[in-house]
């Protein structure tokens, strides 16, 4: 497989006093590994790379050295540069979006059952607006992020998968890193 460019999503790290990963060991980890090319983003888990393998044996690679060598058990979502150009690209909540901060992409692990989005009402989350795209869900929040019904984790009960989420500013910071 050719080299090409990922990001890690690492979830929970450097929120609290809990999963505290300094940003130089994760990116010494990452390159004891045999990752290239690697730098993080923000202390929040953001994690972009040069890698041959692929994202699914990229993020189980990850996630079993976070636990053996740093004693943190994180869930690891990854996405190739391909993957960021088409979820910026398609951009669906743009029209209503006009906060960076308040535009939210949940990742998803996989692609999540249809039933349980099928049955959701959106008037429920009023002001809140969502879209589902493939292993994508956007998410507008107008009234704030910190009081928002539709976080990653009422995602991952819902859905029964992993998620983790990042503003629509990281998002895009995430590709330009990935594109060079």
């Amino acid at each position: 497989m050719a080299s090409n460019r990922q990001v890690a999503l690492l979830r929970g790290i450097n929120v609290g006093k809990n999963k505290q990963v300094p940003m130089p060991a994760l990116r010494e980890l990452m390159e004891s590994l045999g990752f290239d090319d690697v730098k993080t983003h923000l202390r929040s888990g953001n994690i972009v790379y040069t890698t041959g393998s692929s994202p699914a044996a990229a993020a189980k690679k990850i996630e079993a050295a976070l636990e053996k060598d740093m004693d943190v058990k994180s869930a690891v979502l990854t996405r190739t540069h391909d993957d960021l150009a088409a979820i910026v690209k398609s951009d669906p909540l743009g029209d209503v979006a006009k906060n960076p901060s308040l535009y939210l992409v949940t990742f998803l692990s996989e692609k999540p059952p249809a039933k349980p989005l099928k049955d959701l009402d959106p008037d429920d989350y009023t002001p809140e607006v969502f879209k589902h795209d493939g292993r994508e869900i956007y998410t507008w929040s107008p009234d704030g992020v910190r009081n928002a019904k539709l976080t990653y984790q009422y995602w991952e009960k819902l859905l029964g998968i992993t998620a983790t989420a990042r503003n629509w500013r990281t998002v895009t910071k995430l590709l330009d890193m990935t594109s060079t």
